[in-house]
């Protein structure tokens, strides 16, 4: 399986509460929802494509129970039906098996859930899609175990927050695959690690 992080960025690389004012307020962030108002049919489509080409999703404990207390209660939203009845894995050194109550939900090792992930990626099979999960993401990144972005850059500065990217000062080279500009200045790009 590949591992694959797609992300709402700001400008300045800010992944934090891309969706909703109260959604995460770590560090005083103050901006939550800023990703909202450039969301539109190619940022969907994106969405979409990044769901049907994954075999399971793999979630920090904050995304995770914050997308449970919403997807399983979604009627018509149309990529509610994939994400409930998709595989997802959840990495988590505070929750327990019976607190997850979303279907297809498993909790990874808490003592190595890196290592649960990297035992994940050998498997054959389609992408291991992570969304959010900004500690997470950092964490995979450092273990060199992201094998593809597919970034939605979206034209604001936010000055600080949580981001996906480690500043552990390795170099990881990387490759860009595809670009598309969406309407509200959205850029959206794909890029792969160079192994």
């Amino acid at each position: 399986m590949r591992i694959v992080v797609t992300q709402f960025t700001s400008l300045d690389g800010v992944t934090q509460a891309p969706g909703g004012a109260d959604e995460d307020t770590d560090g005083g962030f103050a901006h939550g929802g800023w990703s909202v108002p450039y969301f539109d049919e190619t940022l969907g489509a994106t969405w979409d494509r990044s769901l049907r080409d994954a075999e399971a999703m793999l979630f920090g404990r904050r995304t995770w129970e914050a997308s449970a207390a919403v997807w399983p209660h979604q009627t018509d939203d149309p990529f509610a039906e994939r994400i409930n009845g998709i595989t997802k894995y959840v990495a988590s050194r505070t929750l327990t098996a019976a607190d997850l109550t979303w279907e297809n939900s498993h909790l990874l090792p808490a003592e190595d859930a890196v290592g649960a992930v990297r035992d994940l990626r050998a498997r054959e099979g389609g992408d291991l899609l992570v969304q959010g999960s900004a500690p997470l993401a950092t964490q995979l990144a450092d273990a060199d175990l992201v094998d593809e972005y597919r970034l939605m850059i979206e034209p604001i500065l936010l000055g600080g927050g949580k981001g996906v990217f480690p500043t552990s000062g390795n170099a990881r080279p990387l490759e860009l695959v595809s670009v598309e500009q969406a309407a509200t200045g959205v850029v959206v790009g794909t890029y792969r690690r160079v192994r």
